[in-house]
């Protein structure tokens, strides 16, 4: 039995995920791209995976860049707006998708162009989404933050100034948008600006970049199916698939549902006011940002349950210092004891990639796959953990 804690990615789900979102873009946009979204999860193992599925990469800074290089990726979808201009760089002369997020990559660009290199770009839009959805955006009132503004001009500012750069040309627009709701209401706002921009200022696009967001793993939710066949209906009003390719760019909705955290007992205590239960798992390992109410989660107890002291409440801990490392509450159930394990499921997003180095370090991953099991990780010790750091000097 190995140790806990540790991540478990159950390969089956993963691959299942993966042919339902390529199903319901043949279905509904065979024109059409994935990009992973490197943010979400970058253990090297699930970008190899995703490299193999002919995924592209979506990277949002030079660091995420230079790791899509040296995964060997070959192409990539460059977002969001603190790009590195060295990278911004190599993305155009590479030829790879780059969304325009910032007025200072308009100067990037010109620069790229001033060789007389042929540079295609897209401009990434801001749209008022809590408008189209009340209730729904991510950013209610406040409004979102990234792109340039459609409503104030900046859109129609950034177009005109891309046209009078030699050599530039625009190519599509970005319009992911984050959520609360995830619902098919935020897809179908996405499609009818598409269509709106592109009645107001007849654009000919290469392609349409919707961005990532959806729900994925729950059968009561909607489907990949869903949202293509949704956003297709309405694209198809004004865009001819044949000659504008659909970008998708999930990250939660492949990831998450297929890995679990899984932890074990270590401790049992009464206090005047509680009863904890203390684990080798902590919240920072499924829930890094500590905003969630509820996991996903199922016990498995070692040995007869049956025979054990019913419990009020139990207070379910992790292993940290912190008051707050607390997961979730068990009400009139058994006693949990040292070596029952809690399994934590749909935890492979925003996890790994976001749990600090705090007190522990990071925990091994095991890949399942058709039974077996395979180490893709090795819990890192000391050694990882000092790695890079110029702590004394090297020897001769």
């Amino acid at each position: 039995m190995m140790e806990t804690p540790y991540y478990l990615i159950h390969k089956d789900m993963l691959d299942e995920g993966m042919e339902k979102l390529k199903k319901a873009l043949a279905d509904y946009w065979p024109n059409a791209a994935i990009g992973y979204s490197f943010k979400t999860n970058a253990l090297p193992w699930v970008l190899q995976y995703m490299k193999e599925q002919g995924c592209r990469a979506e990277v949002v800074s030079q660091d995420e860049y230079e790791l899509a290089e040296y995964m060997g990726y070959e192409r990539m979808i460059y977002n969001g707006p603190v790009k590195g201009k060295e990278s911004f760089l190599r993305a155009c002369a590479a030829g790879q998708i780059v969304n325009l997020d910032a007025k200072r990559e308009l100067g990037w660009l010109r620069e790229a162009c001033a060789s007389g290199q042929t540079v295609q770009v897209g401009i990434r839009v801001n749209f008022d989404l809590e408008a189209l959805c009340p209730g729904e955006a991510s950013g209610g009132e406040e409004g979102g933050r990234f792109g340039f503004s459609y409503e104030n001009g900046d859109f129609a500012r950034a177009l005109e100034a891309l046209s009078g750069i030699p050599g530039a040309s625009f190519a599509g627009i970005h319009l992911h948008c984050s959520s609360r709701t995830r619902s098919l209401n935020i897809y179908r706002a996405i499609a009818q600006t598409a269509c709106r921009l592109r009645r107001e200022y007849d654009l000919k696009l290469s392609y349409i970049d919707v961005g990532g967001g959806y729900f994925g793993g729950l059968a009561n939710k909607p489907q990949y199916a869903d949202y293509l066949r949704e956003m297709s209906e309405i694209l198809r009003e004004e865009y001819d698939p044949a000659e504008t390719m659909l970008i998708v760019e999930p990250g939660t909705s492949l990831i998450c549902p297929p890995i679990e955290y899984v932890t074990s007992v270590t401790d049992a205590k009464e206090t005047n006011r509680n009863h904890f239960v203390v684990t080798d798992g902590s919240r920072i390992h499924v829930d890094p940002l500590m905003t969630k109410k509820s996991y996903f989660h199922h016990i498995e107890y070692a040995g007869s349950e049956s025979q054990r002291e019913c419990l009020k409440k139990q207070v379910v801990s992790g292993f940290t210092c912190m008051e707050n490392d607390r997961l979730f509450e068990i009400a009139d159930g058994p006693a949990l004891r040292e070596g029952d394990r809690i399994v934590y499921e749909k935890v492979g997003a925003y996890t790994m990639c976001l749990s600090p180095l705090f007190i522990s370090w990071f925990p091994a991953v095991w890949l399942e796959e058709n039974g077996a099991l395979r180490l893709v990780r090795e819990k890192w010790s000391a050694r990882e953990y000092a790695q890079a750091s110029l702590w004394k000097e090297k020897e001769t």
